[in-house]
């Protein structure tokens, strides 16, 4: 379920106007949330953001208008984080709550000191983690969460789908697209589950043969937990039949995800009183999205950390780094002592 905000009069500003928004702003537009001003590098792509989705808000040409507007409550910043950080920075000294786009950060010191500056301006700092309101995704998370399986044992994720169209885009030019940029949504969903339990990590990554990416297009990772493991295969060049499977074991359950792709699953339920097949609303895209900012709304109204919170967003890009670092140097990495890229 997508969280519910009380008010419907939040006044978004929207940093960034690149491919992600989109998704963003679609979701925005189905809220009927109020996206007062945008902005981005290159004016014109702003100029038809704001004509296909929100053709009251305003286009600024420095992004500093939008944080020193007194009407603004909220700001989405979906720049890549070697250009977004400093903006994420301003926009909380400025007092305004944030959502940054993922991943959040690219060295935990930098995160731990926004999440600290947020903490001091008392505002609201999260992350579009926007995979953690994936149906399937959040029906599992809150079955683990509330004991429906017991202990928790085991996580093992097979996504199987084409992600050459990255090829020739700025994605290419990332070393670890796979683990980074794509895979940092399971890792998160490993951590919303396990916890503290997450002890390390190995992964590998590789060409497919035939693929005209740059960058791997293939990748797995093994996670060690305590008193349990996690498993997760990436496979990027999956021309034909794309599939995508989740299984989480438990002392007294198990929950099975299963769909042509990321967007048609069905959960199955299973403990000694049977089975069961919880009926799922929604998709992940855009419905991830419309969950990130409606946490965030709530958060604010009541006064709590967001679910995407950017201090617990810490623990997934904790395991993404040690994932990346096992990928380069062949070994076991321990999570928490690599705190970057």
């Amino acid at each position: 379920m997508i969280p519910r905000p009380t008010r419907q009069d939040w006044q978004i500003g929207v940093i960034g106007t690149g491919g992600i928004s989109d998704s963003h702003l679609k979701a925005y537009r189905t809220e009927g949330w109020h996206v007062a001003a945008l902005w981005n590098r290159t004016r014109s792509t702003a100029e038809a953001r704001r004509d296909a989705f929100a053709p009251t808000a305003r286009v600024e040409d420095h992004w500093q208008q939008i944080l020193a507007d007194p009407a603004i409550d909220i700001v989405d910043i979906t720049l890549h984080p070697e250009h977004r950080t400093p903006i994420v920075e301003a926009a909380l000294k400025a007092g305004k709550h944030v959502l940054s786009q993922k991943p959040f950060v690219s060295d935990l010191d930098t995160g731990e000191k926004l999440v600290a500056l947020a903490a001091d301006r008392d505002v609201r700092l999260a992350v579009n983690q926007n995979g953690r309101w994936a149906p399937h995704f959040q029906y599992m998370r809150e079955a683990v969460q509330s004991g429906k399986i017991g202990t928790l044992s085991s996580i093992h994720a097979r996504v199987h789908w084409d992600h050459s169209w990255t090829a020739n885009t700025p994605f290419d030019d990332l070393d670890d697209l796979i683990l980074y940029d794509f895979g940092i949504h399971w890792f998160d969903f490993v951590t919303s589950l396990a916890g503290d339990r997450v002890r390390s990590v190995m992964a590998s990554a590789t060409q497919a043969a035939g693929q005209a990416n740059r960058t791997p297009l293939l990748a797995q990772a093994l996670i060690r937990l305590d008193g349990g493991q996690a498993s997760l295969a990436f496979d990027g060049f999956t021309r034909h039949g794309p599939h995508d499977t989740t299984f989480v074991t438990g002392s007294q359950g198990s929950l099975h995800s299963t769909g042509p792709d990321l967007n048609t699953q069905r959960v199955t339920l299973t403990t000694d009183d049977g089975t069961t097949i919880p009926p799922l609303k929604g998709q992940w895209f855009n419905d991830g999205f419309r969950g990130t900012m409606a946490e965030l709304m709530c958060a604010i109204e009541d006064d709590r950390e967001p679910l995407n919170g950017a201090q617990g967003n810490l623990a997934a890009l904790a395991l993404t780094f040690a994932a990346v670092a096992a990928r380069k140097t062949g070994q076991e990495v321990d999570i928490g002592t690599i705190r970057g890229l």
